[in-house]
């Protein structure tokens, strides 16, 4: 056999780089998190085609870059997260690899360990959830393990700091024997020539691992009796989504109108007495222009935030991976798995979250799908649109049985597409679901706060802009010819050209401008008709009721759940699938889409309601 290594000598950086490696539910994330605290942020990588967090760190009195890889099982594979990983180590020179695997299952893990140190990269291990490893009776001598490797082994708790002060020590003194960086070639087809066998491995973990002679009854495996039961796991983990969306719901929207409040106040009193001395358009410029895409940012922050702090805490628990083994079954059907529905259930508070979501998914063909159905989840934002719609239209007593068919018709539409385009060559995956069940844990506050606060960062990052770009190109539409309003504006001209395309569907072309509004966000439609129509609030409802028939606004309902997503999902869909050419197919199927649905409803309502 070939002990020769894959590795080629660089000239050095100006700046040192590590990666930290590890398969999923390793801890890697929060190794990293701890490491780096809360500077982390997206990299740019030429030719990476999926985000990768990276952080400088000091180290030896020297700023070194460290970078979060996505979790591998090994290298024989040829899954997405794999081909990235091979991607980075054979283009970005490296001066250190940080391998962190999980100690209760280091069988399963070693033989990353062993393929990193055949391809010669410079590497330390850390032996994590050493704490977890003990209470399950499992003792690993890691002096004996290091030795045999020969590789420098830590046995640390990132999740409570344990050993975490001796391993960076152990990474500063690794990095200061490396003179020259590494550049990994041709890793797959080496290792194909050079494999880890399994006898290597046996031999090691007789020699370094005990493992109790009868197998510890833990919490995990009482609870996964319940929790994973073939009858009564998935009522459960629906009441449990349903107690996220509970609090999500109660917690959320409130925050939402008390940052619409500050956004208010800040505008009138701080923003309009400053623009005051200027002219009248370069005010309503600023004011209804630039201001109102920074207010839209705002209103989403406090959903944002509160979202990717309870799914931090839902992950780390361990549910989340149990969640998605649950509804798999069902999701393979319709050429999905069972991550795609907990998103999709998230996008009931907020398609954006639900997107940035899909970066647990490892297959592209089959994230991408989960992109293109998540918008078509009823969002608050749209929730706001119909029951405002509905209780002027509609009797009372038929209110609640029309938005439980707009909620049941959001799924419908969801599963439909993807059960037709799983069926395609672009969008069929064949990766097998593999997910690992780590044991149920309690989440720590810092590591919540750390991994949702990062997120929320990447938010505001990514859609600031978008929106606020978009609300200035909308503000042309509307303000425009001056002294016009409603139907006078570009906006209402563009209305009145759009009907010989939403007449058929019943919508007319101030329920049209109201969509355009709808853009930018959901949020604005209701708000647009004041302005579209010229009334007070009180009699906008009335008005709305002469106006509309109950056919059309089942058709203007039907057509705002499934018509282009707003500006902050348009951006996240840009950022999260890196394809222009995706972003627009999705902007342009949704809208056929939403046509096409409204046009069956609105004339079916047509029979229902003939009035």
């Amino acid at each position: 056999m070939s002990c020769h290594s894959a590795t080629t000598k660089v000239l050095p950086n100006s700046q040192k780089r590590i990666a930290v490696i590890g398969q999923p539910n390793t801890g890697k994330s929060t190794f990293f998190n701890r490491l780096t605290g809360s500077n982390a942020s997206v990299g740019n990588w030429s030719g990476i085609t999926v985000d990768l967090l990276q952080a400088e760190i000091n180290l030896n009195n020297e700023v070194v870059e460290v970078v979060d890889l996505p979790g591998i099982y090994d290298f024989n594979g040829f899954s997405d997260d794999e081909k990235v990983v091979q991607r980075f180590l054979e283009t970005f020179p490296l001066d250190l690899a940080i391998i962190i695997i999980n100690a209760t299952q280091i069988d399963r893990t070693l033989r990353l360990i062993l393929e990193m140190k055949r391809l010669g990269l410079p590497c330390v291990v850390m032996l994590n959830m050493a704490d977890e490893a003990k209470r399950y009776g499992v003792e690993i001598n890691h002096y004996q393990l290091q030795e045999i490797l020969g590789i420098p082994c830590f046995s640390i708790s990132a999740k409570y700091g344990k050993g975490f002060i001796q391993a960076v020590r152990g990474i500063e003194k690794a990095l200061s024997t490396q003179e020259d960086s590494f550049i990994l070639k041709d890793i797959h087809d080496f290792l194909s020539t050079n494999p880890v066998t399994e006898t290597e491995i046996n031999s090691i973990l007789e020699k370094t691992v005990k493992v109790p002679p009868e197998e510890i009854k833990t919490i995990t495996d009482k609870l996964d009796r319940i929790l994973l039961h073939p009858i009564f796991g998935i009522p459960l983990f629906f009441i449990s989504m349903l107690g996220i969306f509970f609090l999500i719901w109660y917690l959320g929207l409130p925050s939402q109108d008390i940052m619409g409040n500050i956004t208010d106040w800040i505008s009138g009193q701080i923003i309009e007495p400053t623009i005051q001395p200027l002219p009248e358009i370069v005010q309503n410029f600023l004011l209804n222009g630039v201001w109102l895409g920074v207010a839209t940012v705002a209103s989403f922050v406090p959903l944002i935030v509160l979202f990717f702090f309870v799914m931090a805490a839902v992950e780390d628990s361990g549910y989340l991976a149990r969640s998605a083994y649950l509804m798999d079954a069902l999701m393979e059907k319709l050429g999905l798995d069972g991550r795609a529905f907990v998103m999709q259930m998230m996008g009931f508070g907020c398609n954006v979250p639900a997107l940035m979501g899909t970066r647990v998914i490892r297959s592209q063909p089959m994230r991408w799908l989960s992109m293109l159905i998540i918008p078509f989840a009823l969002c608050s934002a749209r929730l706001a649109v119909f029951v405002f719609i509905i209780a002027a239209i509609f009797p009372p007593n038929l209110g609640p049985i029309i938005l439980f068919s707009l909620y049941l018709l959001s799924f419908i539409a969801s599963f439909f597409v993807a059960f037709v385009f799983s069926k395609t060559k672009e969008f069929q995956s064949q990766e097998p679901f593999i997910i690992e069940l780590p044991p149920y844990r309690l989440p720590t506050l810092r590591q919540v706060l750390l991994r949702g606060w990062g997120e929320v960062k990447e938010f505001l990052r990514r859609a600031t802009n978008f929106i606020i770009i978009g609300c200035v190109a909308v503000w042309f539409l509307t303000y425009f010819p001056e002294n016009s309003i409603g139907l006078e504006t570009w906006g209402g001209q563009l209305g009145i050209l759009l009907q010989p395309i939403m007449q058929p569907i019943g919508i007319d072309p101030y329920l049209t401008l109201s969509l355009i509004f709808g853009f930018i966000a959901k949020e604005i439609v209701v708000g647009s008709f004041a302005t579209i129509y010229g009334l007070s609030s009180s009699a906008l409802t009335q008005h709305i009721a002469l106006t509309i028939t109950p056919a059309a606004a089942v058709s203007f309902c039907v057509f705002c759940l499934l018509y282009t997503p707003c500006l902050s999902t348009v951006a996240t869909i840009k950022a999260e699938s890196k394809s222009t050419i995706f972003t627009l197919f999705s902007l342009l199927f949704s809208l056929v889409y939403a046509w096409i649905c409204a046009f069956i409803f609105y004339h079916l309502a047509l029979t229902l309601f003939p009035i």
